[in-house]
């Protein structure tokens, strides 16, 4: 600890000197005003829209004191990343007390579930260098997306543009990490692309938890001047000591590694009033689990999934409103030495459309999902979103939805000595509302919701007493969940420079203890309370600072306190910067028994040849 705040008052002294360099471009806070909510049919900004979404921009990713998208998600109240360790080798994430089955991950709008398990999501997660903004819309969002976006969805918009540049980015730090980057920016005449390649390595913060992360992303944009057709390509590797993320065998030295790719090709037709976006893509993700690293015979699972789509989005502009409406087909295929080799054959078409009232202050949205699925049949999932302008800058909004899950390939064909799939699952059912209301000007923006969900068939591993060892997949019959969220951010300026106060709370209340609490593996550990704070400032014409709060009050009862702090110098063009997290060493878990680091720090240069 003593070192992490000398290396911070070093770097802070040194910044006060340098009053011979050039004033550098202060960054700009993105202005949500403007920001239109991508993932959706219906193009609204994000002032108008009737749901409670949060947006971190990419000046907020920049002062977060993060390394990877799951340090950033954690500092959004209602949001729960349950790491088990560091560099972003396995994270789960929750949405309102949701499981990692019930979140939708997206990267410009394309949806990344996994049949195997929720587990896998963020493996799909990007490198924050190529990212413009992440959109995280809470609440039942079945209607929008399907099935998947059960308590939510997060929608990663990557950057359009980084003109012609190429930058390079190194750190080291604590536990042995070495991080190295390369991000290109090209812009030709009729094309556009973004390439980076990434690495990230550690020794580990204790036994069998080293990592050897790779990324590699790109993005192009052909015929631009024309009919422009966007293409993401985008390869994750993790490979990583995963001491007792499954067991508590000290002897197991348990061991994983994971790939997840995805290639799309996107293109818009758009006129005056109608607009229609095609998109074709293929995902796939593969899986290699062994209980013991230094015995692969002894037990091993291997899963590959493959996740086929075609797509098309569009919307239509009448006198009486704004109609949206879309077809998602997909085909996936799993071969696993564990689940068998299954397959399943999905169609959803959407329908929704935007009505204003009353000099356009008044807007109400009904829209419905209906989604076929060949083991599962029909489903629907309907929705309604209201809101009403009271003044220009303050909304009040709700909104109601029924959201649907069918069960994983893990949830119904899983087997191990200690857990057992189910075929007999049935999906999982809620119903929700949501009434909030929200503040947005250039300096203050604030907002309050309180929702609730009553849910049917929950999915978890239930053992049948607790004698019985054996896990098993089992509905529990309802659950009844319901809590607010309240998000603040001012911004303020001292001697011309930008500074920002945030601060976030979410409160959860759920009635799963009273079912069995001892019997159950996942469903028991939700944030009850959760607070986060973060301060960015700039005192000087060359450095920034942010520091970061968090406090979470899980079901269970444990409670922690964990800040993370960073100090960014510019000089021309070259940036230094010295990323602490967990400052004060606090001991605590986020999921499972594994024991998240103690205190540490990592340096970082980057520099811009271009």
């Amino acid at each position: 600890m003593k070192i992490i705040v000398s290396l911070f008052t070093c770097i802070l002294i040194a910044a006060c000197q340098l009053n011979a360099q050039e004033a550098q471009p202060i960054i700009k806070t993105d202005s949500l005003k403007e920001v239109i909510i991508t993932s959706t049919r219906i193009d609204l900004p994000f002032k108008e829209n009737s749901r409670t979404i949060n947006i971190i921009t990419s000046a907020d990713i920049k002062s977060s004191a993060a390394v990877t998208i799951s340090d950033v998600l954690q500092q959004i109240a209602g949001v729960d990343i349950r790491r088990r360790g560091t560099g972003g080798s396995q994270a789960d994430l929750f949405i309102r007390g949701g499981g990692f089955d019930q979140t939708l991950l997206l990267i410009d709008g394309i949806k990344m579930d996994d049949a195997q398990t929720g587990h896998h999501t963020l493996n799909a997660a990007l490198p924050l260098e190529v990212i413009q903004r992440i959109e995280v819309i809470k609440g039942p969002a079945a209607r929008v997306f399907g099935q998947n976006a059960f308590t939510g969805a997060i929608n990663i918009v990557t950057k359009s543009t980084l003109n012609n540049s190429v930058s390079a980015n190194l750190e080291t730090g604590s536990f042995g990490q070495l991080n190295g980057s390369v991000t290109v920016g090209s812009e030709l005449k009729n094309s556009t692309h973004i390439l980076h390649v990434g690495k990230m390595t550690s020794e580990g913060y204790r036994n069998n938890s080293d990592y050897d992360n790779s990324n590699y992303f790109l993005k192009s944009v052909f015929n631009k001047k024309d009919q422009a057709i966007e293409m993401i390509a985008t390869f994750s590797e993790r490979k990583f000591g995963a001491e007792n993320f499954y067991t508590t065998n000290p002897n197991y030295n348990e061991y994983e590694e994971t790939q997840n790719s995805l290639i799309a090709f996107t293109t818009k037709f758009q006129s005056e009033k109608f607009k229609i976006q095609p998109r074709v893509y293929w995902k796939r993700n593969q899986d290699m689990f062994l209980l013991k690293r230094f015995e692969p015979n002894f037990f091993r699972n291997f899963h590959i999934s493959n996740k086929i789509g075609a797509e098309a989005n569009a919307s239509y502009t009448s006198k009486v409103g704004v109609t949206g409406f879309g077809i998602d087909l997909s085909k996936t295929y799993l071969r696993s030495n564990n689940l068998g080799n299954r397959n399943r054959f999905m169609t959803t078409i959407f329908l929704e459309h935007r009505f204003q009232f009353i000099d356009n202050r008044l807007d109400i949205t009904p829209g419905v999902a209906l989604t076929y699925f060949s083991d599962f049949k029909f489903n629907r999932f309907p929705g309604l979103d209201i809101g009403f302008d009271i003044t220009d800058n303050l909304k009040a909004y709700g909104n109601i939805g029924f959201t649907y899950r069918i069960p994983t390939y893990t949830d119904l064909y899983y087997s191990d000595p200690r857990t057992n799939g189910n075929e007999n699952l049935k999906p999982e059912e809620a119903f929700a509302q949501e009434i909030g209301i929200k503040y947005y000007n250039q300096k203050f923006k604030a907002s309050l919701s309180v929702f609730n969900r009553d849910a049917t068939n929950l999915i978890d591993y239930i053992r049948p007493n607790t004698v019985d060892e054996i896990y098993t997949a089992t509905n529990i019959a309802e659950v009844n969940t319901k809590g607010l969220e309240l998000d603040v951010a001012y911004n303020f300026k001292l001697n011309t420079f930008n500074q920002t106060l945030a601060f976030g709370y979410a409160y959860l209340e759920d009635d799963i203890l009273e079912q069995n609490e001892e019997l159950s593996r996942y469903a028991l550990n939700t944030l009850k309370h959760h607070y986060t704070t973060r301060l960015s400032t700039q005192l000087f014409k060359n450095i920034s600072q942010s520091i970061v709060y968090k406090y979470a009050e899980r079901t269970t009862g444990q409670t922690y306190n964990v800040w993370d702090a960073s100090i960014i110098m510019k000089l021309k063009q070259m940036e230094l910067s010295v990323t602490a997290n967990n400052i004060f060493d606090a001991d605590y878990i986020e999921s499972g028994f594994t024991p998240m680091p103690p205190s540490n720090v990592l340096f970082g240069l980057r520099y811009k040849f271009l």
